[in-house]
C-alpha cells in the first residue's frame, strides 16, 4: 500500500527516528502506525532514537594509516561515558569508522553516514543506529581528516585527555630513521604546544588583522591608566612585540622546540639535513568545546523513578 508523508511524518514525531527508518518500518507493516513503532522498536531504531538527545563529549581520538595506500585518517567518536568509550564494541566501532574515512574520500560527516561501512553492506548511519542501540548510549560521529602522502601519527591518552595528531611530511625517504624519529617529536610537540598552523605563512590575513586590533585596544588601554603614558609610536613596537609572541604561539615553526628551548622547530627540522618539509598537520582533543551534561544525582534517581 501507499505509504503517505502524513504517516511518515507522525511516526517520526512520535518515535524521533529518521524518515527512511519510518517510512520503511509503514511499508513492514502495512501502514499500521501502531505496529510500525512496535517494528522500530524490536529492530532498537526507537531505543536509539530516544537517546540521540543525549549529550556525547566522551569518547575517543584515534588515528589510522593505511601504509600501503599512503592514506590516513584521523576521527573523533563520542560517547556519553568513558566506560562505554573503552568497551571492544565502540573500539571496534571507532575503527571501522577510520577505515571508511580511509576508503572513501567524503566531504563531511553528512556524507560519511550515507556511504557503505568498511567490511560491511550497510551503511555509516546503520552501523551507527545498531551500535547505539546495543551500547545503550549515544554515540556521535563528530569529525574526521583525511590525508594523503608520507604519513605519521600519535594518540596521547593520559590523565582523561585524549589528544590525537597526524602530519604529513615531505622528505627524501620517509623510511629513513632520523625522519621518523623527527616525525614523532613533531607529533609530540604539536599534541604538547596545540599550534593552529605550520607556519606564519599559512596564517590568514584576517586573523593577524584581527589580533593587532585586540592587542592594540589593550596597550591604548593599559596606556590610558599609567603613570606616564607612552607615545603612539611606543605602543606601535609593544603591539609588535606581542604579535611576533603571537606567531611563536599559534606557528609550529616559529615555536620553540620541546627538547630544546633554546632553538625553534625550524631551526631543529633545518638542523637534520633530510630535506624535511611540513606539508600539513591536524590536531583532535577529545570533547573540545563540548558541554559536558552535568546532572544533580538525587534529580537524577528522582527522574528514574518518577
Amino acid at each position: 500500500m501507499a505509504i503517505s508523508a502524513q504517516d511518515v511524518k507522525q511516526l517520526k514525531e512520535m518515535t524521533n527516528c529518521g524518515m527512511m527508518d519510518c517510512k520503511r518500518a509503514l511499508e513492514e507493516a502495512n501502514g499500521d502506525v501502531d505496529a510500525a513503532v512496535k517494528y522500530l522498536r524490536e529492530k532498537g531504531l526507537a531505543k536509539a532514537a530516544k537517546k540521540s538527545g543525549r549529550i556525547a563529549a566522551e569518547g575517543l581520538v584515534y588515528a589510522k594509516i593505511d601504509e600501503a595506500k599512503k592514506i590516513g585518517a584521523l576521527v573523533e567518536v563520542n560517547s556519553e561515558t568513558d566506560f562505554a568509550a573503552k568497551s571492544d564494541r565502540f573500539i571496534e566501532f571507532v575503527d571501522m569508522v577510520a577505515q571508511t574515512v580511509i576508503d572513501n574520500d567524503v566531504a563531511d560527516v553528512e556524507a560519511l553516514l550515507a556511504v557503505k561501512m568498511s567490511g560491511t553492506d550497510e551503511t555509516v548511519q546503520d552501523v551507527l543506529t545498531e551500535r547505539i542501540a546495543t551500547i545503550s548510549e549515544n554515540i556521535k560521529i563528530r569529525r574526521f581528516a583525511r590525508l594523503e602522502g608520507n604519513l605519521f601519527s600519535y594518540i596521547h591518552n593520559g590523565g582523561g585527555s585524549i589528544i590525537g595528531s597526524i602530519i604529513k611530511i615531505d622528505c627524501d625517504d620517509a623510511n629513513d630513521e632520523v625522519v621518523k624519529q623527527c616525525a614523532k617529536d613533531l607529533l609530540l610537540q604539536i599534541t604538547a604546544s596545540a599550534p593552529q598552523f605550520v607556519s606564519q605563512a599559512d596564517v590568514p590575513g584576517s586573523v593577524i588583522e584581527d589580533e593587532k586590533e585586540v592587542q592594540m585596544a589593550l596597550v591604548m588601554k593599559e596606556n590610558e591608566s599609567a603613570a606616564k603614558p607612552k607615545p603612539q609610536n611606543v605602543l606601535e613596537k609593544i603591539v609588535e612585540g606581542r604579535m611576533k609572541k603571537f606567531a611563536e604561539e599559534i606557528c609550529l615553526m616559529d615555536q620553540s622546540y620541546i627538547k630544546d628551548p633554546d632553538t625553534t622547530v625550524a631551526k631543529y627540522i633545518a638542523g637534520l639535513g633530510k630535506g624535511i618539509k611540513i606539508d600539513t598537520f591536524v590536531r583532535f582533543e577529545k570533547g573540545e568545546g563540548l558541554q559536558k551534561k552535568e546532572e544533580n544525582f538525587a534529580d537524577e534517581v528522582a527522574s528514574m523513578i518518577g
